[in-house]
């Protein structure tokens, strides 16, 4: 993927999405030891191992979250194995209300992929 910076990722975004957006960011931002990588499409963030990564796409916040397990959540759009492991998680967002709600899920693929599974 091609590195980019915030002001480039989310140029032309409308003032609700950038809030959005933003929210995620500020959140995944204060989990310790989390780096951000931004790209042209997409923001990620990792520790050793990307945990969960997120775009815009019609005013809504696409996550993808990696969790150890399969997890329930009703704005779970799709779980699929990404390595024998890791099942990754895709989730829509429209709020941040709704993005309260995801947090625990992020918590959680901090702590148990985000320093990589052997």
């Amino acid at each position: 993927m091609v590195r980019s910076t915030w002001a480039e990722l989310t140029a032309g975004l409308s003032p609700a999405d950038l809030e959005l957006y933003t929210a995620y960011r500020d959140r995944c931002r204060t989990l310790p030891g989390c780096e951000e990588r931004v790209h042209r499409t997409e923001v990620q963030y990792a520790l050793h191992r990307v945990f969960t990564s997120g775009h815009m796409k019609s005013h809504r916040l696409q996550l993808a979250v990696d969790l150890l397990r399969e997890a329930e959540h009703p704005l779970l759009r799709q779980a699929f194995h990404t390595t024998k492991k890791v099942i990754t998680h895709r989730i829509d967002v429209t709020s941040v209300d709704e993005l309260e709600t995801v947090m625990p899920l992020i918590r959680e693929a901090h702590d148990d992929v985000g320093p990589g599974t052997a």
